[in-house]
């Protein structure tokens, strides 16, 4: 499929043939929702825990006697219907959340994603990306002449660029993947996707395997 390629001025410079593996795969709502929800799984702390009755500290002298008081019997000041007592049914750090999606589901939904983007017109294709001054005013001047118009955007580098990172880390609702890094969570954040031609050279050579 064919895309406009703009320069950093915001200018039509062309056009590229984007691989038909990635950018025409139909889409799938459910599993796409499956590797999301495995994904936000695997981000889980898990550091939420409380204490039951057999971890909390005292308890060990009965109350009171066993009959004689008029009283309800109980063995332990540390039971769960008591102040101070252990914790029923509440969370446990041991608790596993990780959810395991294979590689080649992980990547088709990827795949959907980035095709999704292009039929809804919020992937932009830049010919190259540089910033010469490392300054947040030069990349939001730059954006602000593409289609994305400082919305919601992720920009996808081909590698690490220190002072493309600098100059876009200020910019409102706006954040910096390197593309091989690209996944289903944070494609599904951002509404605009910019690309540059290598970076679809390495979606090819990272994915495409």
């Amino acid at each position: 499929m064919k895309i406009d390629v703009y320069n950093q001025e915001g200018k039509i410079v062309g056009n590229a043939n984007l691989p038909k593996e990635i950018f025409e795969v139909g889409f799938n709502a459910d599993l796409v929702h499956q590797v999301l929800v495995s994904m936000n799984s695997n981000k889980r702390q898990n550091s939420a825990h409380t204490k039951n009755r057999g971890e909390v500290r005292g308890g060990g002298k009965k109350p009171w006697r066993q009959k004689g008081t008029g009283r309800a019997r109980h063995g332990s000041s540390r039971s769960p219907i008591w102040r101070g007592g252990g914790i029923t049914f509440g969370p446990r750090n041991e608790k596993n959340y990780v959810r395991d999606i294979p590689k080649k589901i992980r990547r088709k939904a990827l795949f959907m994603l980035l095709s999704e983007k292009l039929k809804s017109n919020q992937l932009v294709l830049l010919d190259e990306i540089e910033s010469k001054s490392g300054k947040t005013k030069e990349m939001f001047e730059m954006l602000k002449k593409l289609p994305c118009k400082n919305q919601n955007t992720l920009i996808a580098l081909p590698s690490y660029d220190k002072k493309i990172v600098l100059s876009a880390r200020n910019i409102k609702k706006t954040s910096i993947e390197e593309t091989r890094n690209l996944n289903v969570l944070n494609l599904l954040n951002y509404k605009y996707l910019l690309l540059t031609k290598d970076s679809v050279t390495v979606l090819k050579d990272t994915f495409l395997k």
